[in-house]
């Protein structure tokens, strides 16, 4: 498993589609993985510590999860299986361990109200990871996005929809704080 950690959140304004970007803690890789309105605001609500009226459901199932004298030991993004992922919530209650799964975006809404670990599969790294390098060429962003770690095995339609992530990523400026999504 990679430990990682939420780089940003972005909207593809063309297709009004928001993308949330991993970043690996030890290296240079980032798992881009398309998300939700809704999901996008409440993982950008609590990175900004903005307060809500009232609690948003990550809210209260981490509110749940304390009264239940449980915690959230982890997030693992586990699988990539035709374009889509897979995550798990690790809980810990009573010395036990206990797996749920979960859609990876509502599993990181609630990893960052736990303030626990995103971890990252290794093989979902290597298949879907990307690198950002900034170009010294004309380029208008300045940026570049990489596959990084394709399986030759891969399907064309798998490929496809990466690709669609990369292309989203080449129209970034992820130096410009102004693009970011609030």
């Amino acid at each position: 498993m990679i430990e990682t950690e939420i780089d940003s959140v972005r909207v593809d304004l063309l297709r009004q589609r928001r993308v949330l970007l991993l970043k690996e803690i030890q290296g240079e890789r980032h798992l881009p993985i398309w998300i939700g309105e809704f999901e996008a605001s409440a993982i950008m609500i609590e990175m900004e510590g903005t307060a809500t009226q009232r609690p948003l459901p990550y809210d209260l199932m981490a509110t749940m999860l304390r009264e239940l004298d449980a915690r959230v030991v982890r997030i693992e993004v586990n699988d990539l299986s035709r374009d889509i992922y897979y995550a798990r919530i690790v809980i810990e209650r009573q010395g036990s361990e206990f797996e749920l799964d979960a859609r990876p975006s509502d599993a990181i809404a609630i990893a960052l109200r736990a303030q626990c670990t995103i971890f990252v599969d290794d093989a979902v790294m290597e298949k879907a990871g990307i690198v950002i390098n900034d170009d010294d060429d004309d380029s208008d962003d300045g940026q570049t996005v990489e596959a990084v770690g394709r399986d030759d095995n891969e399907t064309p339609v798998a490929e496809e929809g990466l690709t669609l992530f990369r292309d989203f990523i080449n129209t970034l400026d992820l130096d410009d704080p102004e693009k970011r999504t609030s």
